[in-house]
């Protein structure tokens, strides 16, 4: 089955994608030729390199869900898939070799700066098997996970005392949790089966293990949801005082569980698309006057909290290593990852596959990023910032002004009061109401090349 085409729908529709990676893995094809990874890393800055580790395990799959995760992990999957993410581990710790270039070309130690481990729900592992994932990070890749940020995803069920004390005296100095409704009829119409009582008894434990910052998931969109079904939600999550939220607009994607339904909503596009932009902006102004910053469109900050890390997009910069069978890895010419899938049979098969590798050493499946799909990246992850981007930043990089490079993108996205004009030229921001739409100004920013890539793809 060939994929919608994202540029299909109108430009006005405010929810075309969710851009949380340029290129998609959609554009993503088998390399030809295989490159070593010892070649690719060879001239790569080294000195604060990025760290995933991709568990691609679940308890249940949501309804919403088309991540790279299967449910549950029969026998001795667990074991076996991390017995191959220590395999790729110590292949790559040694294809990036005891040093990289330093700020005037010389040599300087390999240094990881920021670390993530996510799924799938990285707590679906025990304790003992969180332990071993974390002597995967330090004592294969090197990794100082006590002295860098370590942020993990986990969800209520998952999110037991004995895994959370582990990810606490490791280092974790984020836990996300994946709540989505606080409301039991919601939780269900998303295909998520849990109930408040678990969600809040698991917030109890996460602020027991005193791991500093911790970020809920919310959903907006979801069928039957209202605004005051919504206000419930984030004042019961603002209740925990967390130092994050990420306000997501639901989707609903081919193969996934409402994708095979159309989510049972008797709301048109046009409806939902106005329902969503109406919750949106509530829960933006709920969360403001209440005493978080915007940092993007989903991502919302504490004021007094301190950041633990970058923020959204950080692993879209270059010097990003993906371990396990759903991570992506970022040289600055080369995006690579293995192969992807949503729909779980296919899903299940690529896992197998990885568990049984034994030779990590080649870049099987990903895309080169030339010059200007490097300036397009740079503009698409920097602009969808609340900050903007600064100018500087940009001509220092590439030697150019984004105005002369994409006049007809950021013309029309000033026509339609998207981008902010401001007093200070120096830098590019987006207004109010072109946050709002960053997932119509992310699409619209691919290139032709991609976006003719993603159209052919045969999703699976």
């Amino acid at each position: 089955m060939t994929t919608p085409h994202l540029l299909d729908f109108p430009a006005t529709r405010p929810y075309q994608s969710y851009v949380y990676a340029y290129p998609h893995k959609t554009a993503y094809r088998p390399l030809p030729d295989r490159p070593e990874l010892r070649t690719l890393w060879a001239a790569e800055p080294k000195g604060a390199l990025s760290l995933y580790l991709h568990l691609p395990f679940c308890e249940v799959r949501c309804g919403f869900c088309n991540l790279f995760t299967r449910i549950g992990a029969p026998g001795d999957l667990t074991t076996r898939y991390l017995d191959a993410l220590e395999r790729q581990a110590t292949a790559v710790r040694d294809a990036l070799g005891a040093h990289g270039l330093g700020e005037h070309g010389g040599a300087m130690p390999v240094r990881f700066a920021s670390a993530a481990f996510g799924g799938g729900t990285p707590t679906y592992l025990e304790a003992a098997e969180l332990e071993r994932l974390c002597d995967i990070a330090e004592r294969r890749m090197g990794a100082d996970l006590r002295a860098i940020p370590l942020s993990v995803e986990a969800s209520p069920t998952t999110a037991t005392a004995d895994r959370l004390a582990v990810l606490a005296e490791r280092g974790t100095t984020r836990l996300s949790l994946g709540v989505q409704s606080f409301i039991d009829a919601e939780a269900r119409a998303a295909v998520r089966p849990q109930r408040r009582a678990e969600v809040e008894a698991a917030l109890g434990r996460v602020r027991d293990a005193r791991i500093p910052v911790l970020n809920i998931d919310l959903i907006y969109g979801i069928d039957g949801q209202t605004e005051d079904s919504w206000r419930t939600s984030l004042d019961a999550a603002l209740a925990w005082q967390p130092e994050e939220l990420y306000l997501y607009p639901l989707y609903v994607r081919p193969l996934t569980g409402l994708g095979r339904h159309r989510h049972g909503s008797a709301l048109s596009d046009q409806d939902w698309d106005e329902q969503r932009l109406r919750l949106y902006r509530q829960g933006r102004d709920h969360l403001l006057a209440r005493g978080y910053v915007q940092v993007s469109m989903r991502m919302f900050r504490r004021a007094d909290a301190s950041p633990q890390g970058a923020d959204d997009y950080a692993c879209q910069t270059d010097g990003m290593i993906g371990l396990g069978c759903g991570a992506r890895s970022y040289t600055s010419a080369l995006h690579y990852s293995f192969d992807y899938a949503v729909e779980p049979r296919e899903i299940r098969t690529i896992i197998d596959e990885y568990a049984a590798t034994e030779d990590f050493t080649r870049a099987v499946h990903g895309r080169r990023v030339d010059g200007w799909e490097a300036r397009r990246r740079h503009l698409l992850q920097s602009l969808l910032q609340a900050d903007g981007m600064p100018l500087a930043e940009y001509r220092t990089r590439f030697g150019s002004d984004p105005s002369d490079d994409f006049p007809a993108e950021l013309a029309d996205f000033a026509d339609r009061g998207w981008l902010e004009h401001l007093s200070s030229p120096e830098v590019l921001r987006l207004t109010p109401e072109g946050l709002a739409h960053s997932d119509a100004i992310g699409p619209e920013l691919f290139s032709a090349e991609v976006r003719a890539a993603m159209a052919a793809y045969e999703l699976k």
